[in-house]
């Protein structure tokens, strides 16, 4: 095993020791006195690159509370993984693969070898495939089974092969191109299929079947539906080929569903699903926004790897976000992390990280297969702004627990209406300064003496107004949302969730907890179907088979 993966326990290292004794040092850190004493705190603490604009000057840090986190990662070798990932050094240490997404956004020339053949020839040959193909949807070339020109497309995929192309299709609405749709079929609930289907026309619909093995269930049983839906609307078995290609490792099983060979495009295994929208899984992306705009999303996510491999840790935005997220969950408790989007068309943000922070970090073995010896992964969750004002952040300013937050938000609107968008970013503002700010008990009399309540009233509610504060965020504003931008800004994420899995020590790029489930469902399928007369291993799994064989009515 190479260096790199023999994982160093951080928990040894004498910075996590120093942190240790650092964070009982900050018990009494304010956040509010830390702004009333410098005014330059904000410049201190924020960093620009690729069209983004991190403030993390509302953390629980000090000057000398980042000089320790950069130490942490000097001394748990993060220069050294970097480069390694970069390079294509098999880091995905068990299932001996190398992680090359960034791969997927290097320019032609550029050379990147696996095994000892370079992969970028094919990472733009494929690209170029992408570009034929959007070409002639959008030119009205590719034709349905009656020569209509193709009006839908229908992403059926899920996991990675899902939430990442969806998130950046939906966040580029404004760069849609005209005549052609984009929609995304992933659970296996009928309900799904048919809700979408009753909006389609199959003469003009254009499958896209993402699953590298062709093998997925859920992706399966969809394409198997949709197939079957496609003849019983008058298409026939030989022009299925104009209504369906694939994204597949499995060229075989492919073409026996009736794709053609030349309109299967290929995943490798050194791109891991979460990781995969810059792939050919991206074509619906394209098929949206066009390819142009397409390759200024991969132009994006490129400039921020430049940032991420040449920028000293202090000024590195991935690696400053990172170590905060170490330095809350191992050094102050936080469970959990929220994101906050104040963007409509962002509203798919938190469910794409959330698989791309929580399958790559949650894990409690590190690369040699040893237990972990410090905290890894949060709970990513949150939701869009300002809804989550009216919702869950309560929780935030006045909950017992502590919780990080990354508020997200564009200075400009591609839809502007009235002054909406300027309440939007007030609201942002405010939150972010809210929880940093808290209310103290003499703010919360002062506020309710001010309304002219009785004495008595003031001490009964008082409390009740109190919020404690000194509750950390960041604030990453853009410009506005745009491809290159929004490119930047995923890459941003995928590299912080890097940082952190190399500092704990764990593989962010394997997910075998996923396959448990999927293992077992076989089995209790063919119990619930009556294949398998055997009893469930457990009393609740077989009283639920006993419940649903009673009661099923298709």
């Amino acid at each position: 095993m190479d260096h790199h993966l023999t994982p160093l326990d951080v928990t040894q290292l004498p910075t996590w020791k120093g942190l240790r004794q650092h964070r009982q040092d900050l018990a009494g850190f304010s956040l509010r006195q830390a702004f009333a004493e410098d005014p330059e705190r904000f410049k201190q603490f924020s960093l620009s690159a690729c069209g983004l604009l991190l403030d993390f000057s509302k953390n629980l840090v000090r000057a000398d509370t980042l000089e320790l986190l950069v130490k942490l990662a000097e001394e748990a070798r993060l220069d050294d993984a970097i480069k390694a990932m970069f390079r294509g050094d098999v880091i995905n240490a068990s299932e001996r693969r190398p992680v090359l997404h960034t791969a997927l956004r290097r320019p032609i020339g550029d050379k990147v070898r696996v095994e000892g053949t370079d992969v970028m020839p094919e990472v733009h040959r494929v690209l170029h495939q992408m570009t034929e193909l959007v070409g002639s949807v959008h030119n009205g070339l590719w034709r349905g089974y009656t020569e209509k020109p193709i009006t839908d497309v229908v992403n059926i995929g899920i996991g990675g092969s899902f939430l990442g192309p969806q998130l950046v299709s939906e966040a580029l609405l404004p760069f849609a191109q005209k005549g052609v749709r984009c929609h995304y079929l992933a659970n296996i609930d009928g309900s799904e299929f048919r809700e979408l289907a009753c909006r389609l026309n199959a003469e003009t619909t254009l499958f896209i079947v993402s699953s590298k093995s062709f093998g997925t269930l859920e992706t399966l049983k969809n394409a198997q539906a949709a197939r079957a839906w496609y003849l019983a609307q008058g298409g026939s078995e030989e022009e299925l080929y104009r209504h369906f290609i694939a994204v597949s490792s499995n060229k075989e099983a492919a073409v026996a569903f009736g794709i053609r060979e030349e309109n299967i495009f290929p995943m490798w295994d050194w791109v891991g699903g979460r990781y995969s929208l810059w792939s050919a899984i991206g074509l619906p992306i394209a098929m949206s926004i066009g390819i142009s705009n397409f390759k200024e999303l991969l132009s994006g996510a490129y400039s921020m790897d430049q940032h991420f491999q040449s920028t000293p840790f202090e000024r590195n935005i991935p690696v400053i976000l990172g170590l905060l997220g170490v330095w809350y969950g191992d050094f102050w408790g936080a469970r959990s992390h929220a994101i906050l989007p104040y963007d409509y068309y962002l509203r798919n943000f938190t469910d794409h990280l959330q698989q791309l922070d929580m399958e790559s970090n949650g894990k409690s073995v590190r690369q040699d297969g040893t237990p972990v010896t410090a905290g890894t992964g949060p709970v990513i969750w949150g939701g869009v702004g300002c809804n989550g004002q009216h919702a869950y952040h309560q929780l935030l300013h006045q909950g017992t627990q502590l919780i990080p937050a990354d508020f997200i938000v564009p200075v400009s609107s591609y839809n502007p209406v009235a002054d909406h968008h300027q309440w939007l970013f007030a609201n942002c503002l405010s939150q972010s300064q809210a929880l940093m700010l808290g209310k103290s008990r003499e703010e919360a009399e002062a506020e309710l003496r001010a309304k002219g309540l009785p004495e008595e009233e003031v001490q009964r509610l008082a409390p009740h107004k109190v919020v404690p504060g000194n509750r950390p965020s960041n604030t990453l504003v853009m410009e506005r949302i745009s491809p290159r931008r929004l490119g930047a800004l995923i890459a941003m994420y995928e590299h912080k969730v890097y940082v952190q899995s190399v500092l704990w020590g764990i593989n962010a790029f394997d997910q075998w907890g996923v396959e448990l489930g999927k293992e077992l469902g076989k089995t209790v399928y063919s119990r619930l179907t009556g294949q398998d007369e055997a009893q469930a291993e457990d009393g609740s799994t077989q009283g639920l088979i006993d419940f649903f064989r009673a009661r099923h009515r298709g």
